[in-house]
């Protein structure tokens, strides 16, 4: 889908590639993935969804990057194609593994228990990470993440059809399914674009292999483990994990504390930026206070 005009001159403009010397590469599992580092203080690791990689986070990356150092990254598979990845991959890719990965991202930037904010996808690796590897984060936030997304008939049909067809990057069947990450039908214009835009970048097989993973996940029986302090933000409008099942998994994790994103959806982290902001400061804040 061809960006609008007037997006490609605002939103270029507003959130350019970081400044030379905070672009750069790690290695994750055999595979060679983008780092991005910008802004100054506690460290704030932003793990991303199952789409989009990095680039659907930097939005918000730059708001919080006003307070935090922020560090956001891409995941294996994110550059596919490329070389040395494909039919000669060995790798098991779950969920299990791309927390591993983060732990690993970690440990080689030297970040000293970091916070750590995960999106959809992304929240279901960083609680994996809470579980898996607790002495490498110092706080925990969660958006549109649950401990079990199990498999809807929207999802099955949606992986099914990005398995089976090869689809141009402006197809309308995708898109409605995409639509449904607003919690509503959005208008037509600059960030319906920008999201659709960002999430074609990541090759069709990849989302649906992740969607697979999501299917499969389920961390209901672990949460007892996390003893980080945790932030749960739900989205009143979450047509993916309705907010009901994401209070469920706030009400799991021992001390987590749950807020509603009035208004937003799957992707309040776009379109209700300002709040989501505001909670991951408020929350921190009381993190440091009580250290």
């Amino acid at each position: 889908m061809r960006l609008a005009a007037k997006w490609q001159s605002t939103w270029s403009m507003a959130l350019p590639v970081p400044e030379e010397g905070r672009r750069s590469r790690a290695r994750l599992g055999g595979e060679l993935v983008d780092v991005i580092r910008m802004g100054k203080g506690q460290p704030l690791v932003l793990v991303p969804g199952l789409a989009g990689s990095w680039r659907l986070l930097l939005p918000l990356a730059r708001r919080l990057a006003r307070r935090f150092e922020v560090i956001t990254y891409g995941l294996r598979g994110d550059n596919f194609p490329s070389p040395g990845f494909g039919g000669q991959q060995s790798d098991v890719w779950d969920i299990a593994g791309y927390a591993d990965d983060l732990a690993s991202l970690i440990e080689q930037l030297g970040l000293e228990h970091p916070a750590v904010f995960g999106v959809s996808f992304g929240g279901a690796i960083a609680l994996e990470l809470a579980v898996e590897h607790p002495s490498s984060l110092g706080a925990l936030i969660v958006q549109g993440a649950d401990a079990k997304f199990g498999s809807t008939i929207g999802s099955s049909i949606a992986r099914r059809v990005l398995e089976r067809f090869p689809l141009p990057a402006d197809n309308q069947f995708v898109n409605q399914f995409f639509n449904l990450l607003h919690g509503a039908k959005p208008e037509p214009g600059p960030l319906a674009d920008f999201v659709v835009e960002r999430i074609w970048e990541t090759d069709q097989s990849i989302m649906a292999r992740r969607l697979a993973q999501i299917e499969t996940f389920d961390i209901s029986d672990r949460l007892w483990q996390i003893d980080v302090p945790t932030l749960v933000l739900a989205a009143s409008k979450d047509a993916i994990v309705p907010a009901s099942r994401q209070k469920l998994l706030a009400e799991s994790i021992p001390g987590a504390r749950l807020e509603v994103v009035e208004g937003a959806g799957h992707i309040g982290f776009l379109t209700h930026a300002s709040e989501v902001v505001r909670q991951v400061r408020r929350h921190l804040h009381e993190v440091n206070a009580a250290v």
